[in-house]
């Protein structure tokens, strides 16, 4: 278990406890790629919805509803997890629900083309990925536990990596199978359930590794037990000029995360809708995506961690903006991979760096409750981002290239939210908390 520095971590840490939380990753990034990036979404538009116009609208509504109920939810989920120590029941219990729905989503592509089909494909997409979303907040609770200041950055990065090479893994045992089918000459709603179910399949059984090997380190509170969780919540929003730095990355996530809810949620439509690329393509696409992640994931970790976090998210997000300007006006398929990868490069590390930084600032004594706001910031993110973008596609008659060259205004703003932010000064308020 060389792959953790025994300096990263907290005192009295073991080294299999941080691999059970970084097989978490591993576990939940197969619904992500398959589901939510490279099978289902454009399956959804170009398939139930018959690429119709409004196709990548619906898709982005049904997203944003899930998280809608994440925003106004996870904070108090998190301020009750911290007060009774129940960060793992709630994480498992709300894995049970993303495993189960997923694997419903299976019913749905023999309903393509009808209303109902449509209606119940939003609902489930609705159902597992809220349960995701619980499940991501949730696990990010634990980083802190298990990493020092000095080394979040490497242990955050290790479980993005992690992440990337499980969704590898779920969409590579995915891509097989679409291909042999399609040398059978089945059509995608014969071949989409199965995606579903092996998404579905490879999610619970590597959560129950992270079952196995992490413990609830935390210990229940009594002493803020009788404020309960939404009355704590209140008191730590009103503590929140105490915790300004921590209140500026939740800003600055807002946006560039809302760019990066675009490349996660939308990638595979526009590569079939705009480029032209054909289903077993846009799988090959997103693995190489996810193998430059992976890279930018461990890589970036350690760089984060000598240089600075505020440098190293700054210099992801710049790559960012490249990648819209080259996305926006790619003419070719090659143009396009290019544009990818440099994605993939620049998703791993923003990801692990933000991660990374919301651990930093958060005071030991309420991670689940912080990383619950700063959930709340991921999700408004992945609303405002892939529906705005749903929406200037469907203003403009379907141009979603104006609507890709428009998203990089995200990470310029994300750019300028990210200078206030001090590192000392947000450690020193958390540490005080």
């Amino acid at each position: 278990m060389a792959l953790f520095p025994d300096s990263a971590l907290q005192p009295g840490v073991r080294k299999r406890e941080v691999f059970g939380w970084a097989m978490y990753d591993f576990a939940n990034s197969g619904y992500t790629t398959v589901v939510i990036t490279a099978v289902f979404a454009a399956y959804f538009v170009g398939g139930l919805a018959q690429g119709a116009a409004w196709g990548p609208l619906a898709w982005t509504v049904a997203l944003s509803i899930s998280y809608a109920i994440v925003m106004f939810t996870m904070p108090a989920i998190g301020a009750w997890a911290d007060l009774h120590a129940a960060k793992k029941r709630l994480l498992m219990g709300v894995t049970a629900g993303c495993v189960v729905g997923t694997a419903a989503l299976a019913l749905t592509p023999g309903m393509a083309g009808t209303a109902g089909g449509i209606a119940l494909a939003m609902g489930l997409v609705v159902i597992s990925n809220t349960f995701y979303s619980y499940g991501e907040s949730l696990t990010g609770a634990f980083l802190p536990e298990l990493a020092t200041a000095e080394g979040m950055g490497k242990v955050s990065g290790w479980g993005w990596g992690f992440g990337y090479i499980g969704g590898m893994l779920a969409l590579g045992i995915c891509l097989a199978y679409v291909l042999w089918a399609q040398g059978k000459g089945l059509p995608a709603s014969n071949f989409v359930p199965v995606t579903m179910l092996i998404t579905a399949v490879i999610y619970g059984l590597a959560a129950c590794v992270t079952f196995a090997l992490l413990p609830e380190r935390a210990k229940p509170q009594a002493g803020r037990r009788g404020g309960g969780a939404w009355r704590q919540l209140r008191k730590t929003f009103g503590e929140a000029r105490a915790h300004r730095d921590f209140m500026w990355l939740l800003a600055c996530t807002v946006c560039y995360q809302g760019g990066v809810a675009v490349a996660i949620t939308l990638a595979a439509i526009y590569a079939e809708q705009v480029i032209g690329f054909v289903p077993h393509e846009t799988m090959m696409l997103i693995f190489v995506l996810n193998i430059a992640a992976a890279l930018g994931a461990f890589g970036f970790g350690y760089v984060q961690d000598r240089v600075g976090h505020r440098l190293s998210l700054a210099v992801t997000l710049v790559a960012w903006i490249v990648v819209c300007v080259v996305a926006g006006t790619a003419g070719s398929k090659g143009q396009f991979w290019v544009a990818a990868t440099i994605a993939g490069l620049a998703m791993g590390s923003s990801q692990s760096a933000g991660r990374a930084m919301a651990g930093v600032l958060a005071p030991p004594r309420q991670l689940a409750e912080f990383f619950g706001l700063w959930s709340f910031s991921t999700r408004l993110a992945s609303i405002v981002g892939p529906l705005g973008y749903g929406l200037i596609t469907w203003a403009t008659g379907g141009n979603q290239r104006v609507a890709i060259l428009a998203t990089s205004g995200l990470f310029v703003a994300g750019i300028a939210l990210l200078m206030p932010i001090d590192m000392r000064r947000g450690r020193e308020a958390a540490l005080a908390a």
